[in-house]
């Protein structure tokens, strides 16, 4: 099992163990463990159309754009020419290990915990949002008006000018070289 050939975005990848490659972006956060299940073939076995039961799993380092790639359209003497700019979302993993047999990632319980820390996180913050929206209307309730300030002392805010700038500094004349 040196190697492998699976398919993910549309494309196919001849991988093997420790490789990074950079493909169509995937729903992941990074440091997760994501698995792919479409493994078309694995050292000499070649499946029809898949192998059964074999796995690669991979960890996801990072999601970002890849570099521009310029649309350029022009049509000669029609005074016509567009020009558009595209960046592809490429997510960059390291495959971990390559499984056959229905065998389950030896890395999975790392994911797990994380999972259950986001759950229980996602799961408080409704909580806290309800409380808040609870108090809202009976802090609207209670808060009087304000009223607006007299106008004696708008007044006298007006009659006081404003604080003036110092004036720019002058360059110093530069001396003439011969």
């Amino acid at each position: 099992m040196t190697f492998a050939v699976i398919k993910t975005g549309g494309k196919q990848y001849k991988v093997a163990a420790n490789d990074v490659l950079k493909i169509e972006k995937l729903d992941a956060e990074p440091g997760t463990i994501v698995t792919f299940d479409q493994v078309l073939m694995v050292g000499e076995t070649v499946g029809t159309p898949v192998v059964e039961g074999a796995l690669v799993a991979a960890e996801l380092v990072e999601t970002r754009k890849s570099k521009t790639v310029i649309v350029f359209k022009k049509n000669r003497r029609h005074n016509y020419r567009r020009r558009n700019g595209h960046r592809q979302l490429l997510s960059t993993v390291r495959i971990t290990e390559i499984l056959t047999g229905g065998a389950k990632p030896t890395i999975a319980a790392k994911p797990a915990k994380a999972a259950a820390a986001t759950d229980s996180v996602s799961e408080a913050k409704p909580a806290k949002k309800a409380a808040a929206k609870a108090e809202a209307p009976a802090a609207e309730a209670k808060a009087p008006a304000k009223k607006a300030a007299p106008k004696k002392a708008a007044a006298e805010t007006e009659t006081e000018a404003p604080a003036k700038k110092a004036p720019a500094k002058k360059a110093a004349p530069k001396a003439d070289k011969e």
